[in-house]
């Protein structure tokens, strides 16, 4: 053992040298918050199809209702109830503008000399139903839309004040809240429709009022986790104000639990205004919003299917994207979630 010890030479158990310029080399490249949630979503293949499908559904609802040459609200009553026809499919055998008649395959465009193409067939009043349906869209998203704002607005600086508050201003905060969770969106909306005309402004109004409320509870309980944690004592300790406190240390931190029950609002914003038009206290017509058109098609569903179907598959897809890029979102922004 000796003879071994003597023949290894000493410089071997001097530590490396180091060097200063490979020291505080970064072997891998820092990544900001928001870019490390983006590469996690990006992982997501649900979430990003999702996003596709909504960014181009949001696109249509722009511009589908100047894609197509038909006025969305002109009646046209000999052309009512036509069925789907497409150029270049009807070459295929499909979207043709044939329909069962008294149990035999008819083709109504030249059974009536008609040369235009309605590419999803019009409804009762023999109003383009493309034109109608993209419009319904862009209404029913705007209800989506404004419900997230009045969420952001409304909720987030409600839950910020009580949760930061607490004592006796968060105590009565929240018996205002547990008052107005109480009363349901459907009563909120009839009371409105006492005061004022069926359609948005009522559904809106609506909105203000309780659409908030479960924003809010989030917040605030988040807040009341965040703000006894050490960054939020050493700010007060460095004397800084309550309002840089909440903008500038809490309000970041919470950006990921608002993103997400914001991509959850609009889902249930849209649901709320197609149940409200299909019970007939929501918009009236002539409008179109999804509910509308849902509700003039379920008339006819056994002999034209398409009146029905089709916007059922605008807001099925729209419901079911939002939720798909929630549930990304929430993968993204947890850190509990993180490879």
């Amino acid at each position: 053992m000796a003879e071994m010890l003597e023949k290894i030479p000493k410089e071997m158990f001097e530590p490396a040298p180091v060097n200063p310029n490979e020291s505080e080399v970064i072997s891998k490249p820092q990544l900001s918050f928001a870019k490390d949630a983006w590469l996690r979503v990006r992982k997501n293949k649900g979430a990003i199809i999702s996003l596709v499908l909504l960014v181009l559904i949001i696109i249509m609802a722009i511009i589908g209702p100047h894609l197509s040459h038909f006025d969305p609200t002109e009646v046209n009553t000999t052309r009512a109830n036509l069925p789907p026809r497409v150029p270049g499919l009807e070459k295929m055998g499909i979207f043709d503008g044939s329909q069962k008649i008294g149990g035999v395959e008819t083709n109504v465009y030249k059974e009536q000399h008609i040369k235009d193409y309605y590419w999803f067939g019009t409804d009762g009043l023999g109003r383009d139903l493309f034109s109608r349906v993209w419009l319904g869209t862009r209404v029913s998203l705007y209800i989506a839309f404004l419900a997230a704002l009045i969420d952001m607005i409304i909720g987030v600086t409600y839950g910020l004040v009580s949760g930061f508050k607490g004592g006796q201003v968060d105590n009565v905060m929240q018996r205002i809240l547990e008052v107005l969770s109480g009363i349901p969106n459907l009563i909120v909306v009839i009371l409105m429709l006492l005061i004022m005309e069926p359609g948005i402004l009522s559904i809106t109004v609506a909105m203000v009022i309780t659409g908030w409320i479960g924003m809010a509870r989030v917040v605030r309980g988040q807040v009341l986790k965040l703000k006894s944690q050490e960054y939020v004592m050493a700010s007060k300790t460095l004397g800084a104000s309550n309002s840089r406190i909440l903008f500038k240390h809490l309000l970041p931190n919470l950006s990921g639990v608002i993103i997400i029950n914001t991509m959850f609002t609009i889902p249930s914003a849209i649901f709320f205004e197609a149940f409200l038009s299909f019970i007939g206290i929501g918009l009236q017509a002539p409008k179109a919003s999804l509910g509308t058109l849902i509700e003039d098609g379920y008339k006819t569903f056994q002999f034209l299917p398409h009146l029905m179907i089709i916007p059922c598959i605008v807001i099925c897809i729209i419901l079911v994207a939002s939720n798909l890029i929630g549930d990304g979102l929430r993968d993204a922004f947890d850190p509990k979630m993180r490879d």
